[in-house]
């Protein structure tokens, strides 16, 4: 069955059998898809909505993060909606589906436009739900980002980035890849690089010209280790409070291969000395929690890298399903 966002974004490949009753206890018998709603009205008051972006043949190495929006849907039967640390119920709040961004199977570019169509039509019907990319790899975000700003021109955009690298390196040589989203939205006018602030950060996986080029723009980093001191906590509060004095909307994303290669081996740049799992979920979860935190996305998980047991795909529900948390922790202080 096709939805109203159709031929802008396909319907989900793999759906669950939901029960008849609409409810469940598991993550998969309680997010709907978008196909199984008649009025496109009564999709508008969803505080969630999930989009799969299948796309990495933009990758500067190879990499298989195309697989992971099925790879993700697939692991929802793995996962509960209740979350036993904070005491809270996720089904109380309504998760859409809404499908993948069709992809062209070479032209990358025609790909990177799609997202954008994609990302701004669900920014346009969904004006109040946050809208969860998975990706794919890091060259979604940029095209996320100016998906929201095409339907949201007046708001200025705050990028919170949990990541090994800068991405930016140059546009010249690299092209819209997963090596250039922050330096894409930059020279592009969407993102002032003030208004970026980069957490993770580490080792010998950065070139010297590429810090140089984030002083230039001003952009604001924090390395794992100069968070681990002051706390990953305190630093995702401290880069949200700074953010949120300057723009409107703040954007999240996570590139898994900010986490240490011991805790993700699905992931094609995982590097020693990352973060763990424990430290990437406490830093999402106090995202979730900001109430100008309206968007995110998750990408660079490769399931085709992962073990058999899908230790990464299972870390990277476990991190949507975190943020998820902080939604509702946010909405239930608000009242």
């Amino acid at each position: 069955m096709k939805s109203f966002l159709y031929p802008i974004i396909n319907p989900p490949f793999f759906t669950w059998v939901r029960p008849e009753s609409g409810k469940g206890s598991k993550v998969h018998e309680w997010i709907q898809p978008i196909t199984a709603l008649t009025d496109p009205e009564e999709s508008k008051n969803a505080e969630v909505v999930i989009l799969g972006v299948p796309l990495s043949r933009s990758s500067i190495s190879a990499s298989g993060a195309s697989e992971f929006p099925e790879a993700f849907r697939r692991s929802w039967r793995s996962f509960t909606t209740y979350n036993l640390d904070e005491e809270i119920d996720l089904s109380e709040m309504t998760v859409l589906d809404a499908g993948d961004v069709p992809m062209h199977v070479t032209d990358i570019s025609k790909c990177h436009t799609n997202i954008i169509t994609a990302s701004g039509a669900l920014h346009h019907h969904f004006q109040h739900s946050k809208i969860c990319a998975i990706g794919g790899d890091h060259s979604i975000t940029a095209m996320m980002v100016k998906g929201m700003h095409l339907k949201n021109p007046d708001e200025k955009i705050g990028i919170l980035q949990i990541d090994t690298h800068f991405d930016l390196r140059d546009m010249s040589d690299n092209g819209p890849s997963n090596g250039t989203p922050m330096r894409n939205l930059i020279e592009s006018g969407v993102v002032e690089g003030s208004n970026m602030y980069n957490i993770g950060l580490h080792g010998f996986f950065n070139t010297k010209d590429l810090k140089q080029y984030a002083d230039d723009k001003g952009v604001n980093y924090f390395t794992l280790r100069a968070a681990r001191k002051k706390g990953i906590e305190a630093t995702v509060l401290q880069c949200l409070e700074e953010l949120s004095s300057k723009v409107d909307t703040i954007y999240l994303t996570v590139d898994m291969d900010v986490l240490d290669i011991a805790y993700a081996p699905g992931v094609p740049a995982s590097t020693p000395g990352g973060m763990t799992t424990e430290e990437l979920l406490e830093g999402v979860l106090a995202a979730g929690r900001h109430p100008k935190v309206k968007a995110m996305d998750i990408v660079c998980l490769d399931p085709l890298r992962d073990t058999l047991v899908q230790p990464t795909v299972k870390l990277g529900t476990h991190v949507f399903l975190t943020f998820l948390t902080g939604v509702m922790l946010r909405q239930s202080a608000s009242k």
